[in-house]
């Protein structure tokens, strides 16, 4: 049992310093690129940040209790040696892990815009007007769990080598951060590229901080283009 618990007190510290550097990161790049684009704001990213340091307890004990039965009882299927499955599989575990997260992350993001699921729910993440790099983890300890255990849960029925689900992480990460800066970071030739027509980023995301009821998607916008609720891009 303690073992177990320092596993998860252990990840939640990690992914509490994750936060901090990344968004922390991408903050001071914002101040650097676009200075006074966060001016005013000082209350609200003070907001973003006791939910997110919350949130990350949330991600962080499931994750250690995950990572402890892989270590010590071998509960999941992540693997470590390459040759264990075919070499293609690893490229493929990513994108299979991607689109399912994105498939889970537009079904439930649709549900939490029910009018009284967001009030409950959802409202302190749009609480961000504008979405600024600390509100990537800024939730209401519901909705952080329902985004965070979904990966969590895979480990255990689709095969996965430990740097792929790695590389997993940080693009959930990195995305979850770039898209809600309030300001593109990628350059135009690769958002309106017929690659980018499919990529969420934060010319994409921007436009769901707006008008709500549109862009719900994760990493992709096959989803959003599907079901009519892709609404184009912003201009943040």
């Amino acid at each position: 049992m303690n073992s177990v618990l320092a596993s998860a007190i252990a990840m939640t510290v990690i992914v509490a310093v994750r936060y901090l550097i990344t968004s922390g990161m991408f903050a001071w790049a914002t101040h650097k690129v676009r200075p006074g684009h966060y001016a005013g704001l000082e209350r609200q990213i003070r907001s973003e940040i006791t939910w997110s340091l919350a949130t990350a307890a949330i991600y962080g004990v499931p994750a250690g209790v995950v990572a402890w039965g892989w270590q010590q009882r071998g509960w999941t299927r992540i693997y470590t040696d390459p040759q264990s499955y075919p070499l293609w599989w690893m490229p493929v575990s990513l994108l299979l892990y991607l689109l399912i997260h994105d498939t889970w992350f537009y079904w439930t993001h649709r549900w939490m815009h029910r009018p009284d699921v967001f009030r409950r729910i959802h409202a302190i993440h749009h609480a961000s007007r504008p979405p600024t790099a600390w509100a990537a983890m800024n939730f209401h300890p519901v909705e952080a769990a329902i985004v965070s255990l979904l990966i969590p849960a895979l480990v255990f029925f689709i095969p996965i080598h430990a740097g792929m689900l790695a590389l997993v992480l940080l693009v959930m990460t990195v995305m979850g951060v770039t898209n809600h800066m309030g300001w593109e970071m990628f350059p135009g030739w690769l958002v309106h590229s017929r690659a980018g027509n499919w990529l969420i980023t934060a010319s994409h995301h921007h436009r769901h901080h707006e008008q709500y009821r549109c862009n719900y998607g994760l990493y992709f916008r096959h989803w959003d283009r599907l079901c009519g609720t892709d609404k184009g891009l912003s201009a943040p």
